[in-house]
């Protein structure tokens, strides 16, 4: 189980090396958050994500969910399973754990947590922290028909590659935004979850 970070040299990644470069301190992220949203930390909502890194052989991927076209925010988006931290979680691993498993079925006992990276705020007035975990397999995914349309996985090398993942620019509210976006197999995944995927390239690129 391995993949391939690009850099000027291919870099094999196993589970162990990952682990390894995850738990160590980082570098600030390169990607701290939408362009023009509110960096005030007090000024945002708590929530967390799970960056969900499958343990499959012999290629390691990366499982996405499609929102379903009828939520009021990021209808249709490509994203990692996650939400609002609630009173009664104990810390953002907590939140992205419940959060996988009403979204996807994925019980926390399946998921071994290896890192967080450093906070990424939304111009919807979030402060997201992505927990990164690997996947044990096998697992029956349980969609939640109300916020989740399908589920799919990415190989990790094809996100880890600077080749995959383009800058774009659109208007929002009479200015030029610009954000990251990778297309894979007909999906884009494109707005803050590509940025956390970039700051995951630069935290495993960074690490010693």
């Amino acid at each position: 189980m391995r993949a391939t970070l690009i850099h000027d040299r291919p870099i094999e990644l196993d589970l162990a090396e990952l682990r390894r470069r995850l738990r160590r301190p980082g570098r600030p992220a390169s990607v701290c958050g939408d362009q023009g949203a509110p960096p005030e930390a007090d000024q945002l909502v708590a929530a967390s994500v799970l960056v969900p890194i499958v343990a499959r052989a012999p290629e390691l991927t990366v499982l996405f969910t499609q929102r379903t076209s009828h939520l009021k925010s990021h209808s249709g988006q490509v994203s990692f399973p996650g939400g609002r931290s609630e009173p009664h979680d104990r810390s953002a691993e907590s939140t992205a754990l419940r959060e996988t498993e009403e979204e996807v079925g994925i019980a926390p006992e399946r998921v071994e947590v290896v890192g967080m990276l450093q906070g990424y705020h939304t111009r919807t007035g979030y402060l997201i922290t992505p927990v990164v975990g690997f996947v044990a397999v096998p697992f029956e995914l349980r969609l939640d028909p109300h916020e989740v349309e399908e589920a799919f996985e990415v190989p990790l090398s094809f996100l880890l590659d600077p080749a995959n993942r383009e800058r774009r620019s659109r208007e929002f509210q009479g200015s030029t935004v610009w954000y990251y976006a990778f297309e894979y197999r007909g999906r884009t995944i494109w707005g803050a979850t590509a940025g956390m995927l970039v700051n995951l390239y630069r935290r495993l690129l960074d690490a010693p």
